[in-house]
């Protein structure tokens, strides 16, 4: 007669052995006919919140929730090992060979995707300002926190093997990213494909044997950018503004209206930056901090006198720049602010400067080209992004229809 194979997990806690916050660690326990391995499951709750029986927390709140969720996932990783193990022939399976496995003490030599993360993130860093704009660094460090949470939120685990990653691993991730962390779907492709570069690097190493991404496309959305009329910069250029940080930032914002520059490379603009030809125009000449693109710009009057107001400000004086420009978050807070003193309801951004400059270039009949070379860009393809057409552009060439029709 064949001997039938028990197994379990359950999780319990002792009430005698609490913490400084009075909490029980919740421990883990696998049982294979009779035999047993325990360990911590890494969570803590009150007493009074875990019901014995059930061995589980009683759902009163959402954090007691949360905890069930996690011991869930904690169990169907578990199971999945021991399922894997008969499947892959194991004969004597012992509660503790599948603890080990769970806990990744069966194969030293196996690596890790927050592992590599971390290595490849290190050497941003170092890389940052010289191969690397520093924003992609950032991008890089929040893909990499959104990976360690999506680990723990789906598997209960602070890591996760390479030689376990799946497909699957990263559908479950772009449900975590759009449900969980509520991203749009632009902001998810991104990060997956931030993530994707990381696993590259693993399959190059032979550390991953089969492309989670295979035959998995990325496409982005098209968005509609806000951008300022003519109107509306001269409105906030107008205004008068007695607080100096909104002030400091509504000049800054007109500059890159009127420039192009984007949030890194007008904070990084220097005097050295600024070159005066033959017929003594005054140019901005900077490779962008982003792409290393060449941007040359004329400077139109605005931002010659914008430059002028500040070359005194002490700031700008220690620091060794032109403008005294602020972090780009608050910058970005503020100029919200300014906008809603104006009357402008628009979601304004350092970014929005950069849009409006390249449309309004656009519909005073600068040609593409040139709007590419002024903004830095390669090619007129990305430029094409901003190829808007105004209001003023419309009604302009429909004055021209209305003198030509003769009734």
């Amino acid at each position: 007669m064949e001997h039938r194979t028990t197994f379990g997990v359950a999780f319990y806690i002792r009430r005698t052995r609490l913490n400084k916050h009075g909490e029980a660690a919740i421990q883990l326990r696998i049982t294979i006919n009779r035999m047993q391995a325990d360990t911590t499951a890494k969570k803590t709750i009150a007493p009074a919140l875990w019901h014995a029986g059930r061995g589980k927390a009683i759902e009163k709140n959402p954090l007691a929730k949360e905890i069930n969720m996690y011991l869930d996932a904690v169990r169907a990783r578990i199971t999945r090992i021991h399922r894997d193990m008969e499947l892959d022939g194991e004969e004597f399976i012992t509660p503790q060979m599948v603890l080990d496995r769970y806990l990744g003490k069966d194969k030293p030599d196996r690596h890790t995707i927050i592992e590599i993360f971390r290595e490849h993130n290190e050497k941003c860093q170092a890389l940052s300002g010289i191969d690397m704009s520093p924003s992609t660094v950032e991008r890089y460090e929040t893909c990499l926190k959104h990976t360690q949470e999506f680990i723990q939120h789906a598997y209960g685990k602070d890591d996760f093997y390479l030689d376990e990653m799946s497909r699957q691993f990263v559908e479950d991730y772009e449900f975590y990213l759009k449900t969980v962390r509520k991203c749009n779907h632009n902001s998810s492709t991104k990060y997956l494909k931030n993530f994707k570069k990381i696993t590259r690097i693993a399959i190059n190493k032979d550390w991953l044997k089969k492309d989670p991404f295979a035959d998995i496309r990325f496409s982005l959305q098209p968005v509609e950018r806000d951008f300022l009329e003519m109107n509306e910069i001269e409105k906030m250029m107008k205004k008068k503004i007695t607080v100096e940080r909104l002030e400091q930032v509504r000049d800054i914002f007109i500059f890159c209206s009127l420039t192009g520059l984007a949030f890194s490379d007008v904070k990084q603009l220097t005097a050295d930056h600024i070159s005066i030809d033959v017929h003594g125009n005054k140019w901005i000449r900077k490779p962008r901090q982003k792409t290393k693109n060449m941007c040359n710009v004329p400077l139109l009057d605005i931002p010659i006198k914008l430059l002028e107001k500040y070359k005194n400000n002490l700031e700008c004086q220690v620091k060794g720049v032109l403008l005294p420009v602020l972090s780009n978050q608050k910058m970005n807070a503020y100029i919200q602010e300014i906008g809603q003193i104006c009357g402008i309801k628009k979601k304004l951004t350092t970014h929005v400067a950069r849009h409006t400059f390249a449309t309004l270039m656009l519909a005073n009949g600068v040609s593409i080209e040139n709007v590419a070379k002024m903004l830095g860009h390669s090619d007129t393809k990305m430029t094409r992004h901003y190829a808007k057409v105004l209001d003023s552009s419309i009604m302009h060439d429909m004055k021209k229809v209305q003198e030509n029709i003769k009734l």
